[in-house]
C-alpha cells in the first residue's frame, strides 16, 4: 500500500497531484521515443564504421553493460524516489543541510534547455526535406542546395537575416512542441511516442528492407560489419563505444530522471530499463544496417569502394548523402520520404523529452500549472531557437553549440552526479535499496562501483581529452573569438543559469518530502549493530 504521508508531502511540495504514465508500456514507450533520436540514424553507423566495423560491437556491448545501464538505472532511481525533476530530485536527495546539491539539477536543465532550442532546427530542416523529397527539389548538388539555396549559409557572426524556408518549419516544430507539453504527461508525451515510435519502426524496417534489395548493399554490409580486430587495441574506439553509449541514451541530463519520477509509487524500474537500453541499441543497429546497404549501392553507382565516400555522419549524411541516393535510386522520392519522415519522428519524440525536462523544473520550482510552465518555458525557447537558428548563421551556430553542449556539458554533467551521488552524498547504497525493492532485477554492490568508481574515470577521461582538443585544436576551422562566444558561452550560461536559478527561493517548498519505501542504513560497526538488535 503506498504511503499516505509521502505522497501527502508531495503533493503540498508541488501543489496538485503529480501526473504519471498511464501504465508501464506508456512509459517504456515514451523513454524509448526518447532514447532513439537523431544519434541513431546518423552518428552510430557512422561510428561503428570507423572504430573497427564489427569488431566495434564488442566495446559497445560492454560499454552499454557497464556504464549505459548502470546510471540509466541510477537516473531512474533519483527521479523515482524524489519524485520530482531534476533540481527537486537533487535538493530532496541532499536533504536540508546541501541545498546547493540543487544546482546540479538546475545544470542539468540548463543543458537540456540549451540543446532543446537548436535540436528543434534540425527537425525543422527533416520536415523541409520531407516535402523536398517529393520532387527532388535538391537536384544534382544537395551540397550546394543544403548551403546555398536552402540554408543561405553565411560567415560566422551573428545575423538577423532570417531563411524563410527554416522559419517557417522551426515555428511549425515549436508550436506542435507546446501542444504536446500544454497536453500533459499522459495525454500528450505518451500519446505522442505511442503513435509515432510504431510508425518510425515500421517506416524505417521498410526503408532498410528496400536498401538491402539495392545493387551494392552487400558491399556496404561487408564495409560496416567486417570486424578489424586490432582497432581493439586501440584505446580511442573504447573511448568511441562509451561515448555512442552515453549519447545515445538519452542520461545524465535531467531526462530520465523527469520520466521516473512520473512512474508511480510500486513501478518496475530495472526491467524496463533493459528493455529500453536494448531496444534503443537494437535500433542503433537496424539504422546501421539500413544506411550502410544504401551507402553501398552510391558506392556501386559512382564506382568507388565505401572506404572512398564522404559525409557518412551527421548532418553531411543525412542531408548531403542521402538526398544524392535518393536522386539515383529507383523510387528515390519514396525512399526520401521514409528516411526524412523518420528523421521527423525520432527527432520530436527526443525534443518533447527535453523540453519536457525544462518544463517540469520551471513548474516544480514556481509553482505554477503545467499549462502555463509548457506555454512559457515553450514561447521562451521558440523566440530564442528562431532568433539564433532560422538565420543565415544558423548553421554554424548550430554546429558550435552542439559541440560544446554535448562533449562539454553532458559529460561534465554525468561526471558531477555520480561523484556527487556516490561519494559526496553517499547515496549509492539508499539508491540500490531503491532499485531492488520495487524491481524484478536485482542489482548487487558492482552497480555501485560501476556508477561511483568506473564511470566517472571513462567519462572524466573523455571531458578531458575533448577539451583539451577543443583549447588546442579548436573547431572546425572557425575564428577562435567565435568558439569563444559561442562554444564557451555556452558552457559559461549553463553555468550561470545554474548557479542563479538554484538561488531563487521556491514558491513551495520541496523539503517536507519523505521517500518511500523507508530506508535504514546498515549498521557500519558491531556496536551499532547491537544497538539496533536492542532498540
Amino acid at each position: 500500500m503506498t504511503n499516505v504521508r509521502d505522497d501527502a508531502g508531495a503533493r503540498a511540495a508541488a501543489g496538485r497531484p503529480r501526473e504519471e504514465w498511464t501504465g508501464q508500456v506508456g512509459f517504456i514507450l515514451a523513454a524509448i521515443g526518447s532514447a532513439v533520436g537523431l544519434g541513431n540514424i546518423w552518428r552510430f553507423p557512422g561510428v561503428a564504421y570507423e572504430n573497427g566495423g564489427g569488431a566495434f560491437l564488442i566495446p559497445y556491448l560492454v560499454a552499454l553493460i557497464t556504464a549505459g545501464i548502470p546510471i540509466l538505472f541510477l537516473d531512474y532511481a533519483i527521479g523515482h524516489r524524489s519524485r520530482g525533476a531534476a533540481p527537486t530530485s537533487f535538493r530532496r536527495l541532499a536533504g536540508r543541510g546541501k541545498r546547493a546539491v540543487e544546482s546540479l539539477g538546475w545544470f542539468q536543465v540548463s543543458i537540456a534547455f540549451v540543446i532543446g532550442l537548436y535540436y528543434t532546427a534540425v527537425i525543422a530542416w527533416a520536415l523541409s526535406y520531407f516535402i523536398f523529397s517529393f520532387d527532388l527539389r535538391w537536384g544534382d548538388d544537395p551540397a550546394g542546395f543544403l548551403t546555398g539555396e536552402y540554408l543561405q549559409v553565411g560567415e560566422p557572426g551573428f545575423s538577423l537575416e532570417f531563411v524563410p524556408g527554416v522559419l517557417i518549419p522551426l515555428t511549425l516544430v515549436w508550436i506542435a512542441t507546446i501542444v504536446v507539453l500544454w497536453a500533459g504527461v499522459a495525454k500528450g508525451l505518451q500519446r505522442v511516442n505511442v503513435i509515432f515510435l510504431p510508425l518510425l519502426v515500421i517506416a524505417f524496417l521498410i526503408l532498410v528492407v528496400r536498401a538491402l534489395f539495392l545493387d551494392g548493399a552487400v558491399e556496404g554490409l561487408n564495409a560496416l560489419f567486417t570486424p578489424n580486430w586490432e582497432a581493439l587495441a586501440n584505446p580511442n574506439v573504447w573511448i568511441a563505444a562509451y561515448s555512442q553509449i552515453f549519447f545515445s541514451l538519452s542520461i545524465a541530463f535531467g531526462i530520465m530522471i523527469t520520466y521516473a519520477s512520473y512512474r508511480r509509487r510500486r513501478s518496475n524500474l530495472t526491467g524496463p530499463g533493459l528493455v529500453v537500453a536494448f531496444a534503443n541499441s537494437s535500433f542503433e543497429i537496424l539504422a546501421g544496417i539500413g544506411v550502410f546497404a544504401t551507402l553501398g549501392f552510391f558506392a556501386f553507382e559512382q564506382g568507388v569502394a565505401v572506404s572512398e565516400l564522404e559525409g557518412l555522419t551527421g548532418v553531411g549524411l543525412s542531408f548531403i548523402t542521402f538526398p544524392a541516393i535518393v536522386s539515383q535510386m529507383p523510387g528515390g522520392p519514396i525512399f526520401g520520404v521514409l528516411f526524412f519522415g523518420s528523421l521527423v519522428m525520432a527527432g520530436f519524440t527526443s525534443l518533447i523529452s527535453v523540453i519536457q525536462v525544462v518544463s517540469a523544473a520551471v513548474q516544480e520550482k514556481f509553482g505554477i500549472t503545467r499549462r502555463t510552465a509548457a506555454v512559457s518555458v515553450g514561447a521562451v525557447s521558440a523566440v530564442l531557437s528562431i532568433l539564433l537558428f532560422s538565420t543565415t548563421t544558423g548553421l554554424l551556430a548550430l554546429d558550435v553549440a552542439d559541440q560544446w553542449a554535448n562533449n562539454v556539458g553532458i559529460v561534465a554533467s554525468a561526471v558531477l552526479m555520480t561523484i556527487v551521488v556516490i561519494w559526496v552524498l553517499r547515496r549509492g547504497p539508499e539508491l540500490r535499496f531503491h532499485l531492488n525493492a520495487v524491481s524484478t532485477f536485482k542489482v548487487g554492490r558492482i552497480w555501485v562501483l560501476l556508477v561511483g568508481v568506473l564511470a566517472p574515470i571513462v567519462l572524466g577521461y573523455m571531458l578531458i581529452q575533448r577539451i583539451v582538443t577543443l583549447v588546442i585544436e579548436g573547431y572546425g576551422g572557425m575564428p577562435p573569438w567565435y568558439l569563444l562566444v559561442v562554444g564557451w558561452g555556452t558552457i559559461a550560461f549553463i553555468v550561470i543559469a545554474a548557479i542563479v536559478l538554484a538561488l531563487i527561493p521556491w514558491r513551495s517548498s520541496p523539503d517536507e518530502f519523505t521517500a518511500w519505501p523507508p530506508y535504514s542504513p546498515p549498521p557500519r560497526t558491531a556496536a551499532e549493530a547491537s544497538a539496533k538488535e536492542v532498540s
